[in-house]
């Protein structure tokens, strides 16, 4: 398994969208924004990806500017290109053409050789009664993991 050091989680992603397939890409960074990442100042709770002109882009991941870093910093929000295979792009292409389909980003991290990536997940909006149904089966889960922890702990007695 690869280390890789994860610098930020879009937690609400996977509450508000079904996540069908998730997909790596580079981030094409500018000097100080690699500083930012590497403090964590990131992130990508309202960012979105979209497919414009065969090229990958991400839009509203606020990377904070750095704060050593007088004239040559950034703007927080600019549209950043993401960096991916041609065929990967074509496939997205595809996909996100269909009705209900969008790209949201998941996890910001360094992988093992210390480059920037972004896993974006190709998701549908979950409406309310599937998110009612997810938080019901968590919560029947839970019951349950503590009713088998219960039964445990009282044959140990």
């Amino acid at each position: 398994m690869a280390e890789e050091k994860v610098i930020s989680v879009n937690r609400k992603a996977r509450h508000d969208y079904h996540i069908d397939e998730t997909y790596e890409a580079g981030i094409a960074l500018r000097g100080t924004e690699v500083k930012s990442l590497r403090d964590r100042k990131v992130s990508i709770k309202e960012a979105y990806a979209e497919v414009k002109n065969g090229e990958v882009f991400i839009h509203s991941m606020h990377i904070s500017p750095y704060e050593a870093g007088n004239q040559f910093n950034h703007d927080p929000k600019r549209t950043r290109k993401l960096l991916m295979h041609k065929s990967e792009i074509r496939r997205l292409i595809g996909k996100t053409k269909e009705k209900g389909y969008t790209l949201i980003p998941l996890k910001v991290y360094f992988n093992e050789r210390g480059k920037a990536k972004v896993e974006i997940g190709l998701a549908r909006g979950k409406k309310v009664y599937d998110k009612r149904q997810d938080i019901a089966k968590r919560d029947a889960e839970r019951d349950i993991k503590r009713a088998l922890a219960g039964q445990a702990k009282g044959r140990l007695d």
